[in-house]
């Protein structure tokens, strides 16, 4: 905040109402912009860390630029002192970002009585944590190892500083100041021997369940009347969540029909000259948590009937294709009318694929935890999408990749997320993988 405030005056000499708006709104957003992307959450080295500030502070300072452009007062501010501030505010908090990094890791190291880390059990877990405590400059702790509770610990990178029955004697022995119980389902009874053992010992002891086995949805720690309540599956769609969501959804949806309703007009056209039949095929789906919406398409097929009821997916050589519906199905412009879907709220921008509901009861059974890719609602385009993953699936492995994408997409949910996934979209499309 004294950063942007020094440029301003020392470019323009002044601070005018304008400029204090200016500088309110752009830190408004910035907060809103920086937590949503983790800025001052984690660190992933300097120049991975810069990376991700300056995005940050391009899309925040584009973001408050468009908004002065809308209310028609871009033109009160000075296009030299914008470019001054943009370039020197990023280079303020570049420098004060390495300077609070160095600060931390020297002191971390200059101190005597730094926090000693051990961690008890083994497997990805123990792995995952004794990295990341060690590489992570935030917090001034450092692991030395752990403790093996069974032979199936077998992950030599982590040092083996003794067995359970050791485990007292390895934290006096050693001054451990903080101790990381991470153990298996399985061995979860070893919590409470581990605690007792420990809890005179004046150290700090946290228990980090490992639930790597679970595909978690959305996964999160809370309070519920003075207990702590771990949450294995809950939609992202929640609280704020919910309403920027939906802000987003209608304000794209309702800028993409403005913009291609003269090329909507054309399809329907071209569909309706072609063959007999209705324009809009409608078929119901499963939608956000399990409940069923009827989804709307331009027809690119002839008209023709279900064989008892096998519901059978599109193929590159389907004959069932009319000429105009080929086209359509390749570049997805079969899917411009689910823009009304968003608008109607049945539907997102951007979210997994809704599949045929005769698909889900297949895949249902063939695939654990496939029906949690309805924790969020559907979506037009989705991060499977840009990633390789659509039209046909003519392979279990295929779908099985698509739904690991759709966990992805649900337990990383944001709008910037969504942003950075149409932009890429528009780059899918070209390849040549759907029909």
């Amino acid at each position: 905040m004294f950063t942007l405030y020094y440029a301003l005056i020392n470019v323009q000499g002044y601070i005018s109402t304008i400029d204090a708006v200016f500088t309110i709104t752009l830190l408004a957003i910035m907060g809103v912009t920086y937590d949503q992307m983790g800025i001052y959450r984690q660190f992933g080295g300097l120049i991975k860390s810069a990376r991700k500030l300056f995005f940050a502070w391009s899309i925040s300072f584009a973001i408050t630029l468009f908004i002065f452009l809308m209310a028609s007062y871009f033109d009160e501010l000075s296009r030299p002192a914008l470019s001054a501030v943009f370039m020197i505010c990023f280079a303020g908090q570049l420098v004060n970002r390495w300077f609070l990094v160095s600060l931390r890791v020297q002191s971390a190291h200059a101190r005597n009585d730094e926090h000693l880390v051990l961690v008890i059990g083994g497997g990805p877990l123990a792995k995952h944590l004794y990295d990341n405590i060690n590489g992570n400059p935030w917090i001034q702790e450092k692991a030395i190892g752990r403790i093996q509770v069974s032979e199936q610990d077998d992950d030599f990178s982590i040092p083996i500083l003794g067995q359970k029955e050791d485990l007292l004697k390895v934290v006096r022995d050693n001054r451990v100041t903080t101790v990381y119980i991470a153990v298996s389902l399985a061995d979860a009874v070893l919590v409470e021997e581990i605690y007792f053992q420990l809890v005179n010992e004046n150290i700090d002891i946290h228990w980090v369940p490992n639930l790597i086995s679970l595909d978690l949805i959305n996964h999160s720690v809370k309070e519920m009347a003075g207990l702590p309540l771990l949450t294995l599956s809950e939609s992202p769609l929640i609280g704020n969540h919910l309403m920027f969501k939906a802000v987003e959804d209608r304000v794209l949806a309702l800028i993409s029909l403005l913009l291609f309703s003269p090329l909507m007009l054309v399809i329907a056209l071209m569909i309706k000259f072609e063959s007999p039949g209705p324009v809009i095929f409608r078929q119901n789906r499963t939608g956000w948590n399990g409940k069923e919406f009827p989804i709307w398409k331009f027809r690119s097929m002839k008209l023709h009937q279900v064989d008892d009821g096998d519901l059978k997916q599109a193929t590159k050589d389907d004959e069932r294709f009319t000429r105009i519906g080929r086209f359509i199905r390749k570049t997805s412009l079969d899917e411009l009318p689910q823009l009304i879907n968003v608008l109607a709220g049945s539907m997102s921008m951007v979210g997994p694929r809704p599949h045929a509901i005769q698909h889900n009861s297949d895949y249902d059974k063939r695939i654990r935890a496939y029906m949690t890719r309805h924790r969020i609602k559907p979506g037009i385009t989705g991060l499977a999408q840009i990633n390789g993953y659509r039209g046909e699936t003519d392979t279990l492995d295929k779908m099985k990749m698509r739904v690991e994408y759709d966990m992805q997409y649900i337990n990383n949910w944001s709008f910037w997320l969504d942003i950075e996934i149409l932009l890429k979209t528009l780059p899918a499309l070209l390849r040549n993988q759907a029909y």
